[in-house]
This record gives C-alpha cells, sequence and structure tokens, in this order.
C-alpha cells in the first residue's frame, strides 16, 4: 500500500513539472521563439525538385518578353512548387445569433385504499397507534417540470497576412500549405498558424489566397506569455473540473 502511494505522488509531481515546462520558458524574461530551421517550411524549401527543364537556356531566352518562363518579364510567379511561398489573407467579420426555450411540465397522483378487506382493516388499526388507521393504504403524488433556455451570440472579426509555404503537392495537382507567424511584444508572444489544401488556380495572379478557398483550413491565432498564464486556469484546476461530477 505504502509502494502504491509513493507512485502516486510520484506520478502527480511528474505531471505537475511537465505541466511547468511550457511556462518556464519565459519566467523573468520573454517568451523564445520556435526554431525557424525545424519547421515544415524550412524543409519544404531544401527540397530541390525536379529540374524545370532538360536543357539549358540562353539568357536571352530568359530575359525575352514572349518567354513563358517564370523567370521572365510577364511570366507567371505564382506558387505551384513545393518550397514556393504565397500569400494567405484571413478575414472574418461573422456574426451569428442563436436562442431557443424548452418548458416542460408533469404531475400525477395516486391514491388506494382497503376499508373493507375482510376486516383486516379495522383489526390492524387497534395495534396501531392513536389516529393511525390501514383505511388509506397506500396514498402516492409525484410532481416534475423543468424549463430550459438558451442564447447564444458571436461575433468574430479578424483581419490577418500570413505567407505560406508549399510543403507538399499531391497527386491530383491540389498544393498542401502551411504558414506560421510570430510577433514578441515585451514580454507576450503571439503565433499564427494556418494550414490546409489549396487548389493552383484560386492563387490570384498577386500570389495571394483568401481563407475561404483552402480546405480543411486550420487557423490559430493565439499566444504565449505572463499575461496568457495569468488568464488560464491552473492545471489542478482544470484537472478537477474534469474529474468532479459536481
Amino acid at each position: 500500500m505504502h509502494k502504491k502511494l509513493t507512485l502516486a505522488r510520484m506520478a502527480i509531481v511528474g505531471l505537475a513539472l511537465l505541466g511547468a515546462c511550457g511556462r518556464m520558458d519565459h519566467v523573468g524574461k520573454a517568451p523564445t521563439f520556435s526554431p525557424a530551421n525545424e519547421t515544415p517550411e524550412h524543409v519544404a524549401m531544401l527540397w530541390q525538385g525536379l529540374p524545370a527543364t532538360t536543357h539549358p537556356q540562353r539568357a536571352v531566352d530568359v530575359s525575352s518578353l514572349w518567354s513563358g518562363e517564370r523567370q521572365s518579364l510577364l511570366g507567371d510567379r505564382r506558387a505551384v512548387r513545393k518550397g514556393d511561398i504565397l500569400t494567405v489573407v484571413i478575414e472574418i467579420d461573422e456574426k451569428a445569433e442563436i436562442s431557443n426555450g424548452t418548458s416542460r411540465s408533469r404531475s400525477g397522483e395516486e391514491s388506494m385504499g382497503v376499508s373493507n378487506l375482510l376486516g383486516l382493516p379495522q383489526r390492524l388499526d387497534e395495534h396501531l397507534p392513536d389516529g393511525a388507521s390501514m383505511a388509506t393504504a397506500v396514498d402516492l403524488s409525484s410532481s416534475s417540470g423543468s424549463t430550459g433556455k438558451g442564447t447564444v451570440k458571436r461575433n468574430e472579426k479578424l483581419t490577418l497576412r500570413v505567407a505560406a509555404t508549399i510543403v507538399d503537392v499531391l497527386p491530383n495537382g491540389v498544393l498542401a500549405i502551411n504558414g506560421s507567424q510570430e510577433l514578441r511584444v515585451n514580454f507576450e508572444m503571439r503565433e499564427l498558424l494556418v494550414t490546409g489544401y489549396v487548389r493552383p488556380e484560386d492563387i490570384s495572379r498577386q500570389n495571394e489566397i483568401t481563407y475561404d478557398k483552402i480546405a480543411s483550413a486550420r487557423v490559430s491565432y493565439g499566444g504565449r506569455g505572463q499575461i496568457t498564464d495569468v488568464q488560464q486556469p491552473r492545471y489542478g484546476q482544470q484537472l478537477l473540473d474534469v474529474v468532479l461530477p459536481f
């Protein structure tokens, strides 16, 4: 028994230390930037890929006005290959309001008496205390009621721009993108993450794409730092909120 208690204490201490590791990064100092050379974007940029042409071109062909190459004056410079960069425009201005109400009530009453049942109630009354009687043997009543009302109001407005990198080109030509951005102001770090899949034809001539054209879009805008830590409940409180049934 003592060994089990020791293991349980060690597990609790280990969980507490594990939860505190993320906050120890900015104790007494600003949060640390994430390493840029360990991101999927950096790996995609290191991929050389296949050559665009099988034979070398002369310099005059590259700079020609009538050339369709990406390096030409009128060439298409939209991101289409692994490692290319494009701009994701996030403009969210949504409002939603939902209201509903529910009301329910129920009542029931049951009564049963055995005033004359072969004289048994009268015989039993002789052995009961004064005032007690078996004339009304069963008398039940019940009632229940419930009322519910819910209202949801949401107003979201977000305008952001972030550079994303093509990390993979799927067999059907769809591009997998991944973008991240970190902005540190004093002791607070703001993070913007964007991932999803886009079609090359949805990318504009300005090499931009709006978030509503990104399939399986995952947009995260948050942060970490001293202010964020104060706004979040402690790990122990979050654990108790999950475990406690009341």
